[in-house]
């Protein structure tokens, strides 16, 4: 397995090994010991799969109160899979990393608590598969604004298809929550 750091504190990617033969391949994609040698730590509670078809946005979602952090995995398609820091006193406020995930190169993107996560589909359709750490609340489930200018994420579309809450949700300068440094 490879992890890599990306400049938000605590988001990783992860490469898990993939085993190939001639009946495809075959590979782990969580493993309690190993992944806490890289601070992915759970305990995961609740498993999540979203489908989407060709040019859905999901996101910039968040949890407040009860944060979960997330390890997102694709398993059908490929996406734009993006985090966003949203702890306030952070250096890295605002700031934003993205990575492709599909299921061809099965990496995982490891979002903790305090960020923002979304994702936008370049395939056909896609199946995304998300472990989280706290129980989905449904009164606590919160948007950001996909595109607000002041954080400036470069997603492959200026008019994807969006959920209404997406559509409406507030830009940056008006959450009202208060992460602590990477609750």
């Amino acid at each position: 397995m490879n992890v890599r750091e990306t400049k938000l504190p605590g988001v990783l990617v992860i490469e898990p090994r993939l085993f190939h033969d001639q009946r495809g391949y075959f590979s782990e994609t969580f493993q309690e010991s190993r992944y806490a040698e890289h601070g992915v730590c759970g305990p995961f509670v609740q498993d999540n799969v979203s489908y989407s078809t060709k040019g859905v946005l999901r996101g910039l979602h968040y949890q407040w109160p009860d944060p979960q952090a997330k390890l997102i995995t694709v398993l059908s398609g490929e996406v734009l899979d993006v985090a966003v820091d949203i702890h306030r006193d952070s250096p890295t406020y605002g700031q934003w990393i993205s990575e492709t995930l599909s299921s061809d190169n099965l990496k995982q993107l490891y979002v903790p608590r305090g960020y923002a996560h979304g994702f936008y589909v370049f395939s056909d359709s896609a199946v995304v598969l998300y472990k989280v750490d706290a129980y989905y609340n449904p009164t606590g489930a919160k948007s950001l604004l996909w595109n607000d200018p002041e954080i400036g994420v470069e997603w492959p579309s200026a008019t994807p298809i969006l959920a209404k809450q997406d559509a409406e949700a507030p830009p940056l300068n008006e959450l009202t929550i208060q992460f602590s440094p990477l609750s």
